[in-house]
């Protein structure tokens, strides 16, 4: 069995950004549009929305989006994002690359070095060829590419399976993508969901450690795992079958099959499991909370992490013990933790324990233990 490292780390977001009162204002407009339609038929008013509500709700001040203008037109509400031709690079393997390139670097190795690719992501603009394929492809890795996914904690998953393989001796080196375009999935019609997301890509290079191999300011990975219990409180209906349920199968209607929550019910459940995935992890080896160095949890809800590591720590914990980069980039799914981990671990010293750990739709929770080396 041998040791694993994570031996690179990239991260990449993009340049436009939404702030909540640019949000507000287009879902508003459209708000008004719409009453004005309801008062004719009937219907039950919508309520607007408002920045306090967003920031209490969540702690999102802004975030990163592959495209804003079409987002922001009332008329509109989605990404305007152009198909590309089959023989093109698409989108989200693009935006794959774009932190892959970042981590293969910080690793110190060659694309020619990676013999797997796991594409792993909340959402996939396609379902074959596999994202990981074309990666493979554009950057030049050898071996094979998949994709696979788990909500919020899909980078979490794929790091899980892939510290197993490099420890199984099954592959040699190996990188996790988690390019996550979640606006274009994202009804920005719904107040409850329209302003939490983000789009952002992450990638780690994952490979063994050689015997008396020295990787000062590497992270060995002790341990990973994984848990799952289902919940309907998160959940996305837009799938392979969505329009054989259509009148009209080439029409397709998204009203009820794109992301949706109960806010609150998930707010009280994963934050009781993920508390109890946590310490109960970590008492496996012999830790606690507070021989914890670093903690970098899921970036979805500003409340929930502080209550999380309250029940944890039995005290508040600030930003230096878990940094968080919700306030600015928004939730962005699986790639959020590592978004923390990328920006948040130089000052670590040797042989400090950090905690990676996320928690998303399914439920779904995954964690890894790591020791700086």
């Amino acid at each position: 069995m041998h040791r694993v490292i994570i031996s690179g780390i990239g991260a990449e977001i993009p340049e436009p950004v939404i702030t909540n009162e640019e949000l507000v204002e287009s879902f508003n407009r459209w708000v008004d549009t719409e009453n004005a339609r309801r008062a004719v038929t009937g219907e039950t008013p919508l309520q607007k929305s408002d920045s306090d509500f967003i920031v209490h709700a969540s702690g999102v001040q802004t975030r990163h989006v592959i495209e804003r203008e079409g987002i922001l037109d009332p008329t509109r509400m989605a990404p305007r994002i152009p198909a590309r031709p089959d023989d093109a690079l698409s989108l989200q393997a693009e935006f794959g690359i774009a932190s892959a390139r970042k981590a293969i670097a910080h690793a110190g190795v060659a694309p020619s070095d990676i013999d797997l690719v796991i594409c792993s992501a909340s959402h996939h603009q396609r379902p074959y060829p596999a994202i990981a394929i074309e990666m493979q492809e554009a950057l030049g890795t050898k071996g094979a590419g998949f994709d696979m996914g788990l909500g919020c904690s899909s980078a979490a998953a794929a790091l899980h399976i892939a510290v197993n393989l490099v420890r199984a001796g099954a592959h040699k080196r190996i990188l996790v993508s988690t390019p996550e375009i979640i606006t274009g999935h994202l009804n920005f019609r719904d107040r409850q969901t329209h302003f939490i997301f983000g789009d952002a890509s992450v990638a780690m290079v994952v490979e063994g450690l050689n015997q008396g191999e020295k990787r000062p300011g590497r992270f060995e990975v002790l341990d990973t795992r994984t848990w799952t219990q289902l919940s309907n409180n998160i959940r996305t209906n837009l799938g392979y079958h969505t329009r054989t349920a259509q009148d009209d199968p080439y029409m397709i209607k998204l009203e009820g099959n794109l992301i949706k929550q109960v806010g609150n019910k998930v707010f009280k459940e994963v934050t009781v499991a993920g508390h109890k995935f946590i310490v109960e992890f970590l008492a496996e080896h012999g830790l606690t909370p507070h021989g914890i160095r670093r903690f970098w949890l899921h970036q979805a809800n500003a409340r929930m992490n502080a209550m999380i590591l309250k029940l944890a720590f039995g005290h508040d914990v600030d930003h230096d013990r878990a940094p968080m980069v919700l306030e600015r980039l928004g939730n962005t799914a699986g790639a959020g933790a590592i978004v923390a981990l990328s920006e948040n671990h130089a000052d670590m010293k040797a042989g400090d324990f950090g905690l990676l750990c996320a928690f998303g739709a399914g439920y779904s929770i995954g964690g890894a233990l790591l020791r700086m080396l």
